[in-house]
């Protein structure tokens, strides 16, 4: 069965980088022999894994990056760092319009 990672490397500069495999190692030595010059983290090495969930569906693994990449920075940290109240928290919508913050008109 083959298997496909989605990962969230920090960069030297405290930036993240999310992204996906089917080699999580490989990927990483890419990433911090700098293979692409034109590539997000060239300039920020060296990169770490701060996360990565493993798929064994790559049309998953490919959904939950796309999810993922429209996360804040902080969010990304609570996602990797384990914190469920942080990440709920910070999932909530806080738009004026959104139901839950409209005034009570009855």
């Amino acid at each position: 069965m083959k298997l496909y990672y989605v990962y969230i490397l920090e960069c030297s500069d405290k930036l993240l980088y999310t992204g996906i495999t089917n080699d999580i190692s490989r990927r990483l030595d890419e990433h911090n022999a700098g293979v692409d010059k034109n590539s997000f983290t060239f300039k920020r090495r060296p990169v770490e894994v701060i996360f990565y969930q493993e798929f064994n569906d790559v049309n998953q693994a490919i959904w939950f990056e796309k999810k993922i990449k429209k996360w804040s920075a902080q969010k990304k940290r609570a996602l990797a760092n384990g914190d469920e109240i942080l990440l709920k928290l910070l999932a909530q919508c806080r738009n004026e319009s959104h139901s839950r913050n409209k005034g009570n008109n009855n």
